[in-house]
């Protein structure tokens, strides 16, 4: 527009999804191109190149060739190296616990040693991570914990099964779990490296194609909101699972970013009917990720799951045993839907773990008893999920910068991945030091979130562009 000055009036067509519905809303709704918009992404780009070219020279020549610094690139890998420098800093501890194997009703559970002779069993939360050793850490004092070593495990495990496991306690705790709000960027690149093992661009890449079919809408932004149409539509499909899965109410879901790009919607299936997943023509990653976003926007439309946990103390001797099991009262938005998790260890959340009915005073049967050694572990590498969470968290990058992001880290040379995980190379524990002696703002994340802010405004109105990009320079 700036280049062509037309003498013709010229109008801005908007749309986010691929549809004829879309299409003809567009072109009965034109605006003008947003001025402040241009100006915030021209000092983003501006800003991009003030940082990549001042900071990447000193890098080839302080360190090696062909590196580049970032904006956000230089933040990220500063995350990966210091959450290796803490894995570094780790000391480990050892604990040993008792595993029950019990028996009541014809239904075995299990249950786990808690407390011997009043005393609570050290676990791993009650050792320093930078000694190995237990931490007080404002918690009781050591005297009130037992730290189990082999021989007493043993020793114990060889003489409890003798004794008689008398229920001593049970109680019943409900519990109402919501269903995860529609897909952003990031929740979309997340969820797809948790359960389908795709990376950020690779997400990307096969979202883009869904988009330009016309199945899902767009896929860059950071708003959880969905049009009344798209509410409309998840309801209708709730409905598949039953009339009490559709709330009487809809849910509507607000962002927690002040700066959320709220012209866009959430990342949905297309359309004012969503397609189910069997009757498109997809196979292989496209149809994947398409029942994701459908499961996903479905479930962000039902009701809260409601369910119960249940916890049984249990007595041998001098030992205190502790069971625990959930059922579910109501599943609610799990029948289509559950949420993934970065801990590998975590179950998915929606199958019942079903207890006997452990009556106060009923005695259970001893059917087996293991002494087991644990050991405290580091902190947890990044994987593509948890950084592009990290850096969203900390208000670090925009939707359409995270996949380009772990993409450059990693062809650069800065990290490279073993299995899921981030590893950070001996380049980037040099250039982070380099830059944190010399140039600490640039791997700031407090500064480089303000930045993003910043720039918001400019989208704004609310600052100068050019000001701000003197006052920065």
């Amino acid at each position: 527009l700036q280049e062509l000055k037309p003498k013709v009036p010229v109008r801005r067509m908007v749309f986010h999804e691929i549809t004829q519905t879309a299409i003809r809303r567009a072109l009965d709704e034109f605006r003008d191109v947003d001025e402040n918009l241009v100006k915030a992404q021209e000092a983003r780009r501006i800003l991009d190149r003030l940082t990549g070219y001042t900071v990447s020279p000193l890098l080839w020549t302080s360190i090696a060739p062909r590196l580049s610094a970032g904006r956000v690139q230089s933040v990220a890998v500063k995350l990966v190296v210091d959450r290796e420098r803490e894995r570094r800093a780790f000391r480990s501890g050892t604990w040993w616990d008792l595993k029950a194997t019990l028996e009541q009703a014809r239904i075995r559970f299990e249950a786990r040693l808690v407390a011997l002779g009043g005393k609570r069993i050290a676990t791993g939360k009650d050792f320093d991570r930078a000694t190995g050793r237990l931490s007080t850490d404002g918690r009781k004092g050591q005297d009130d914990l037992v730290l189990l070593d082999e021989k007493a495990a043993t020793a114990l495990a060889a003489r409890l099964p003798r004794e008689t496991w008398t229920v001593v306690d049970r109680r019943e705790e409900p519990f109402t779990t919501r269903p995860a709000p529609p897909f952003t960027t990031s929740t979309l690149q997340q969820e797809a490296n948790r359960k389908l093992g795709m990376g950020a661009r690779e997400a990307m890449r096969v979202a883009q194609a869904l988009y330009e079919q016309g199945y899902i809408t767009y896929m860059r932004t950071d708003s959880v909101s969905l049009s009344e149409q798209a509410i409309a539509a998840a309801r209708e499909c709730a409905a598949q699972f039953g009339d009490e899965y559709v709330p009487a109410q809809p849910r509507r879901y607000a962002n927690k970013s002040a700066n959320a790009q709220e012209a866009h919607e959430a990342i949905r299936p297309a359309g004012e009917h969503f397609a189910h997943p069997d009757d498109l023509p997809l196979d292989g990653r496209e149809k994947r990720l398409y029942e994701l976003i459908w499961k996903r926007t479905v479930a962000s439309q039902m009701p809260d799951s409601k369910q119960v946990r249940v916890v049984a103390e249990i007595e041998a001797g001098d030992a205190q045993f502790r069971a625990s099991g959930k059922r579910i009262e109501f599943a609610g938005f799990i029948r289509a839907y559950v949420e993934g998790s970065d801990d590998p260890e975590a179950a998915l959340d929606d199958k019942d773990d079903v207890l006997p009915p452990l009556a106060p005073r009923s005695t259970v049967d001893c059917r087996a008893l293991d002494a087991e050694r644990h050991d405290t572990q580091p902190p947890a590498r990044f994987t593509e999920a948890s950084l592009v969470k990290a850096l969203e968290e900390q208000g670090i990058g925009r939707p359409s910068t995270y996949a380009s992001i772990m993409d450059t880290i990693q062809h650069r040379g800065y990290v490279r991945l073993d299995g899921k995980a981030l590893v950070p190379t001996f380049t980037a524990f040099a250039v982070t030091s380099l830059l944190e002696e010399h140039i600490g703002d640039l791997v700031d994340t407090g500064f480089t979130a303000r930045m993003e802010e910043q720039l918001d405004e400019i989208a704004r109105g609310e600052r100068d562009q050019l000001a701000y990009l003197k006052e920065f320079y």
